[in-house]
């Protein structure tokens, strides 16, 4: 296998395009071995979900694309960027029991945590920021 596998879409800023990056993030690391259905699918599948959320829902309509990033390198870990040109940085905040929503980095820092990973936050070139997670690929490459 290559050192580096590679895969990205931009997707509309628009609710619908949640649906659309958690299909592609599923189908693509399907094609590279991980059979849906799995835990590791299901944490991927969680994880694109609310970071394309929080890329539409806190960019305050700013960021009119968002774009997700695959990144597979030798077997040994999985990388998943999304990107946003909004300035804002994720920020902790606290989560009411009866709010409807503001839990979405916290999830993702809990699944990141259960699967060794880290998460990091990094600027763009444009002035937005790409939220990395990192995890280890413990699946055999197709």
């Amino acid at each position: 296998m290559a050192d580096q596998r590679e895969a990205a879409v931009t997707l509309p800023s628009e609710p619908v395009s949640v649906t659309t990056a958690r299909r592609y993030a599923v189908r693509t690391l399907g094609e590279w071995g991980l059979a849906d259905g799995t835990d590791v699918a299901d944490t991927v599948r969680l994880i694109v979900s609310e970071l394309a959320t929080n890329a539409i829902q806190h960019t305050l309509g700013q960021s009119p694309t968002f774009t997700l990033d695959l990144i597979l390198e030798r077997d040994e870990e999985l990388r998943i960027g999304v990107t946003d040109s909004h300035p804002r940085w994720p920020r902790r905040l606290p989560a009411a029991v009866q709010q409807d929503n503001g839990r979405g980095m916290a999830i993702i820092r809990i699944l990141v945590a259960e699967s060794g990973g880290r998460l990091t936050v990094t600027p763009t070139p444009d002035g937005g920021k790409t939220i990395w997670i990192a995890m280890p690929w413990r699946t055999p490459v197709a």
